[in-house]
């Protein structure tokens, strides 16, 4: 069986559920030649349940076919989401939005674990308690 030659990678964020053919999804995959209504469907159907901004890298082949793979949303919208805040601090240093504990980083840490380039959960839960300080938020615990 011959497997189809790749044309183009292209990482985009997305807001989950909300993809449409306009602008920065058409001007992104546009000029590749896909159906730009299929991928926007297929999004919005994997994505219906989800909130904020999702990654996504889609694989363009030179039939304009292709093919997505979701990652898991950034560390900051994780932990907005966790502490329910619309975002994080302008001066994270003097202004505090919020407050996590171990047990919710270790949570967030955990469910982003396949997308970070780290080998165990405590290099994980490191990276979100310094996401977290530059949002304005504190780690107690």
């Amino acid at each position: 069986m011959a497997t189809k030659k790749i044309k183009q990678q292209v990482k985009m964020l997305i807001q989950a559920g909300k993809a449409n053919p306009a602008p920065p999804v058409g001007s992104t995959l546009g000029p590749h030649g896909i159906n730009l209504m299929m991928f926007c469907k297929d999004f919005n159907d994997r994505t219906n349940g989800m909130r904020g901004s999702v990654p996504v890298v889609v694989t363009i082949f030179d039939d304009r076919s292709f093919e997505f793979i979701l990652k898991t949303p950034p560390v900051a919208e994780l932990i907005k989401q966790k502490i329910n805040i619309e975002k994080g601090a302008a001066t994270p240093k003097k202004v505090k939005v919020g407050q996590l504990t171990m047990a919710e980083v270790r949570e967030i840490a955990t469910a982003k674990m396949p997308d970070l380039n780290c080998f165990n959960v405590e290099s994980a839960m490191k990276m979100v308690v310094g996401t977290a300080i530059n949002m304005g938020v504190t780690v107690v615990d």
